[in-house]
């Protein structure tokens, strides 16, 4: 949000080194403008890029996971993270940004040499405050800024604030006794609204006098920094001291209303709460960005670990997290609760911008004795977020570490128990799944849960719908379904049970069931404005409208189905969908299109799983789609329009499905994730990157 100033020559040789070697380290202090210049050249990049932070991330096993979510990479597969990097990335020559690893330096190397091995035109460009240590690195240390861009900075950046400062001995003596640090020269400027530059200089000098015993000689930069930042930290009052060091238990970023609760308490009322975060704002303490999910905040690195030195300090950390913790278990609450709504949406944007928060709030839960039913009511109430977001892999790691815990409270561990199944089928793993399934459902006859043996119910069903024992499927989507009215539940999920006995009679030959089934549910999804679940009963309309004989139809139907399934990141949905539209488009006469249809499709399965579940019943319309497009094309041809689709990414490929019908995604929906950070241009190669938001 604020201007660049100066490095150009440091610009312009980053770029070089960058050309002409793979791998480079942007190396420096913290606070030295690295992540800056490091945004700078990639903005003028002119291939494929993504940035991924890495600072919020602290168990080194969710580094590959962090990668792949910033650059919108979907895998429901149980394939590790790092398998879906490279082969979602082979097909681009790509520049990755990792920014803040220093703290994962091992880990971070082992994924960046396994990347640039697999990945010949890959280049990474990593930014941190030491090497990676890997051989062929390209090291580019960083300096601070001169005198002249010192003073530009300080002055620039105090203009930003309304305040005129020129360019003088005493402004000249503050950057030089800062060491030209862009961060340090930043905090100064925030606080030349309230001190002369004169005055600065002379409280800035008495702690470098006590720091080197009475002389000026010159501190190590990151002592200069950390002097810096404790000056400021001394210029602040005692509530915006207190309130510094209590926003550092937030991972990521934070809105207004986390931080009121979080924060708060007998020394800092919630009613002062926005008037000291501001203070803080204007100080450069914290920085705002705008976001989907609306205006939020964010603390700088450096800036965090000297607050929570100062937490520590107090005695109160533990009591922050656990109120952090709680707070996120709310959210979950609620998010939970307002899927099955018109919220649907923004609870997806929202998740997608707390997932650093939820994740330090599950570790802490599952590292914390006595607490554990807190971490698996987290893992079990995320399964929108798992299942509908398109997080499987992820979801499925915090699911199995959590009900390897026997936490006592065995309703938040059915739950788990069951998510986890239900994650395992949507994966294509049978045995995982049905163990979890059946585990669920035995402990929940021996407790009497009536609503986990619903659940345990439905997904057992949902898992022999996929592997083709129609009978025992019907019968059990029957049974939770029944169980289900019961106990009066209703939500997505139990939409998603009536689907999934639609599909189950549609594969039986029963299509007046089915479209009846799946009609009760869009009126259903849209009496509460629920957009996921709806999105599959349009499928089965599709496919029964297709087999009526109404090809129009089921192309207006599986347009709406595409375009829900994408905004929700869901890959499942989306790769179903494509696959059924080159039926249809085969069956308007168009082999070529088709074709190119089924190779994306083709592409895409891998991230799902086992390809339409092995199941003789899904692979069907594919078959016949095959069968007719060869038939109208010859072998040769058609396996050149596969080829030809196989070279499309997610984005590019729906938006030609899209596209086709002469219709877009509106601006309403929101991309995938990681689009924010994830900006391409075509490239040669067949390589069809979606530009960013």
């Amino acid at each position: 949000m604020t201007g660049f100033v100066g490095r150009a020559a440091e610009a312009a040789r980053l770029a070089a080194a960058l050309r002409s070697a793979r791998l480079v380290t942007v190396t420096g202090p913290g606070g030295v403008g690295k992540s800056r210049l490091a945004a700078r050249v990639v903005a003028g990049w002119d291939t494929a890029h993504g940035w991924v932070e890495l600072a919020a991330a602290h168990d080194p096993e969710l580094v590959e996971y962090e990668v792949a979510e910033a650059l919108g990479l979907t895998d429901h597969t149980t394939r590790a993270p790092r398998e879906t990097v490279l082969e979602q990335l082979a097909a681009c020559p790509t520049l990755l940004v990792l920014d803040g690893f220093e703290h994962l330096v091992a880990a971070t190397a082992a994924l960046v040499a396994q990347l640039l091995r697999g990945l010949p035109e890959l280049r990474v460009l990593a930014v941190g405050r030491r090497p990676l240590g890997l051989a062929g690195e390209r090291l580019f240390p960083l300096a601070p800024l001169g005198a002249d861009e010192s003073v530009r900075l300080l002055t620039d950046r105090a203009g930003e604030q309304g305040i005129a400062v020129s360019d003088g001995p005493e402004v000249r003596e503050l950057c030089a006794r800062l060491d030209g640090i862009p961060l340090a020269l930043e905090l100064a400027a925030a606080r030349l609204r309230a001190l002369s530059a004169a005055q600065l200089l002379d409280r800035l000098d008495d702690r470098f006098r006590v720091l080197t015993g009475g002389g000026r000689d010159a501190l190590p930069r990151h002592r200069t920094l950390r002097t810096a930042i404790g000056w400021s930290h001394e210029l602040c009052t005692p509530a915006e001291r207190l309130l510094w060091a209590r926003l550092t238990v937030f991972a990521g970023t934070f809105d207004l209303e986390a931080v009121e609760y979080v924060c708060s308490g007998a020394e800092l009322p919630d009613t002062d709460i926005l008037d000291v975060l501001s203070e803080l704002l204007a100080q450069s303490v914290i920085v705002r960005e705008e976001t989907e999910a609306g205006s939020r905040y964010r603390m700088l690195d450096t800036v965090r670990d000297y607050g929570a030195g100062w937490l520590e300090a107090t005695g109160d950390a533990a009591r922050l997290r656990r109120r952090h913790r709680d707070w996120y278990v709310g959210l979950a609450t609620w998010c939970e609760l307002e899927w099955f709504s018109p919220r649907q949406r923004e609870v997806a944007a929202r998740v997608a911008v707390e997932l650093p928060s939820l994740r330090a709030a599950m570790e802490f839960s599952l590292g914390e004795p006595g607490e554990a039913h807190l971490g698996q009511y987290l893992a079990g109430s995320l399964w929108f977020c798992w299942v509908g977001c398109g997080r499987l892999a992820e979801g499925r790691r915090w699911l199995e570490r959590s009900v390897a815990l026997e936490s006592g409270y065995e309703r938040s561990r059915l739950k788990a128990l069951w998510v986890l199944g239900y994650v395992a089928v949507l994966q294509g793993d049978s045995g995982p799944a049905r163990r979890a399934l059946r585990a669920c459902r035995e402990r929940a006859e021996r407790s009497a849960d009536a609503m986990a043996l619903a659940y345990a119910e439905h997904r057992t069903g949902c898992l022999a719908l996929v592997t083709d024992d129609l009978p025992r499927a019907e019968t059990l989507l029957r049974s939770a379904l029944a169980r289900y009215g019961e106990i009066g539940e209703l939500n997505s999920n139990v939409l998603m049970g009536r689907v999934e006995l639609a599909m189950a009679r549609a594969f039986q030959g029963d299509l007046p069931e089915a479209v009846r089934l799946c009609e009760d549910v869009r009126r259903v999804c849209e009496e509460r404005g629920e957009r996921w679940a709806r999105s599959y009963a349009l499928y089965v309309l599709a496919y029964a409208a297709w087999r009526e004989g109404s090809p129009a139809r089921a192309r207006e139907l599986l347009t709406e189905c595409l375009r829900n399934a994408h905004a929700f990141d869901d890959l499942l949905g989306s790769v179903l969908t494509l696959e059924l539209l080159a039926l249809v488009t085969a069956t308007e006469g168009d082999a070529a299109e088709a074709a190119v249809l089924q190779g994306a499709a083709a592409r895409l399965w891998p991230s799902v799983g086992l390809p339409l579940f092995g199941s003789a019943h899904y692979n069907a319309p594919h078959a016949q789609c095959e069968s007719a497009a060869r038939g109208a094309l010859g072998d040769a041809r058609y396996e050149e329009y596969v080829r030809r689709g196989g070279r499309l990414d997610r984005e590019a490929a729906v938006n030609r499905a899209l596209g086709r019908a002469g219709i877009r995604p509106p601006a309403s929906v929101p991309a995938p994730r990681g689009a924010r950070r994830w900006d391409a241009v075509r490239t040669g190669g067949g390589c069809e990157a979606g530009k960013g938001r």
